[in-house]
């Protein structure tokens, strides 16, 4: 071990055992280590050297200093191998403590780190080094009177220790008493509520299972009521055409105008009981999409050349852009054209002049079709609500609609796997856009 040499000793009987026990003492209170830690180093040198003393005709102590980090260290050598079995408790006391061979010397090191690493200087290690060779070595009975007032002082700590320890047992016991009885209501209170949790859930079951029954109800109900008046409807469509044939009985012109809005009532009617139906399909889940590739430029050209029939104003302008031949995606192509044809047809009533575009684009695994107008535009509020069912805005009511289309192509866009989302402003014009995957997913 590497350091100063403060002292060397050698001892031959029991009474130098307590000049060691001194000079360690004396050594630790010069190098600024606390009162206890002194006792400590002491205390392990004394046993170490006894042990030893007692296997051994002499032992030869050396005190060092130094080292990184910086402690006070004490060799202990004896010629031949030592019995360790009593080193255990001195080990407690100290940093290190060691053991090694030296040639046919077994030498016994142990240490204690310093508590200032920077003030052990050569001038400060020579100034102890004085101090312990000027001091006088106390008698044995002086160092043992001494040992028992450090013993005293150590019983005298142990005992306040040990009374703080039993009032910081009393105030844990009392703390722990208040933390069960708050756990106790705790617990009663948590039971409570999961009494009230459970019978909330029982009843928002029972609301659901109301709810279910009575959304299957209403899809029942508009299924059998479209379906049956669909039937005199399509009759009244049809003596509206006989009557107005250029083979019967030729009408006046009052009869005709009359015979024209029967005609055209008729055919409202006949339109809403059709959305009736679609509807209450989609909503039933009975409307199961018939899978195929299908070819959106061929789609896109049979949807521009339809809709350019409705086109009653010369100040609207049609522009479906088609995609490049070979565009495909897995789809239903009746439900796709339905969505479609839904979205240029809503664009075109609710704009009076400016264009209706419809494009497509694609980024490998999805398709992004978008229908936009410059007509009257939506705003950000309504966005969601013209998606409800029987829903038509204010400035929209002038167009004849039953609030049904959007509703039920946006469902359609769902069975297909996809989204749809709207973009719009009040005078600035509406942009829907529909997202499909390209593959169905597996």
């Amino acid at each position: 071990m590497t350091g100063a040499v403060l002292l060397h000793l050698t001892l031959r009987r029991e009474q130098d055992v307590f000049t060691v026990r001194q000079r360690g003492r004396e050594a630790a209170a010069a190098l600024g280590l606390e009162h206890q830690d002194q006792i400590r180093l002491a205390t392990a040198l004394s046993d170490l050297g006894r042990q030893l003393l007692a296997q051994a005709a002499a032992v030869e102590v050396t005190f060092r200093v130094g080292g990184r980090p910086a402690n006070l260290s004490f060799e202990l050598a004896v010629p031949g191998p030592v019995n360790r079995e009593g080193f255990g408790p001195v080990g407690r006391l100290v940093d290190v403590l060691e053991v090694v061979e030296r040639g046919q010397m077994t030498v016994v090191m142990l240490s204690r780190r310093l508590p200032d690493q920077d003030a052990l200087g050569t001038e400060r290690v020579e100034q102890v080094q004085r101090a312990l060779t000027a001091s006088a070595v106390a008698s044995p009975l002086d160092e043992l009177a001494s040992q028992n007032e450090h013993l005293l002082a150590a019983l005298e700590e142990a005992r306040r220790q040990r009374d703080r320890l039993k009032t910081l047992n009393d105030e844990l016991e009392e703390t722990n008493r208040g933390v069960m009885a708050l756990y106790l209501q705790l617990s009663s209170e948590l039971e409570e509520t999961n009494r009230g949790v459970v019978a909330l859930y029982a009843e928002l079951d029972d609301k659901s299972e109301q709810l279910r029954a009575a959304s299957e109800a209403k899809t029942r109900f508009l299924a059998n009521v479209s379906h049956e008046l669909r039937a005199p409807v399509t009759s009244i469509i049809g003596l509206v055409r006989l009557l107005s044939d250029s083979a019967s009985d030729p009408l006046t012109a009052a009869q005709a105008e009359q015979v024209e809005l029967m005609r055209g009532s008729a055919s409202d009617l006949l339109s809403l009981v059709n959305d009736l139906l679609d509807l209450a399909k989609a909503e039933s889940g009975h409307l199961e999409p018939t899978w195929s590739a299908v070819d959106l430029h061929q789609l896109f050209k049979q949807l521009r050349g339809t809709l350019k029939a409705i086109l009653v104003s010369p100040d609207v302008e049609l522009v479906v852009t088609a995609p490049d031949e070979g565009a495909w995606l897995q789809s239903d192509e009746v439900l796709l054209s339905q969505v479609l044809r839904n979205l240029l047809h809503n664009a075109v009533k609710f704009t009076e002049e400016g264009t209706v575009t419809m494009e497509a684009h694609s980024d490998g695994l999805h398709w992004t079709i978008t229908v936009a107008d410059t007509g009257i535009g939506i705003p950000a509020d309504q966005h969601e609500r013209i998606f409800e069912e029987f829903v038509q805005l204010p400035r929209r009511q002038k167009v004849k609609g039953t609030g049904l289309g959007l509703p039920y192509a946006r469902r359609l866009v769902g069975i297909l796997g996809g989204t749809m989302s709207l973009d719009s402003e009040p005078g600035r014009g509406s942009t829907f856009t529909v997202t499909l995957p390209v593959a169905r997913a597996s």
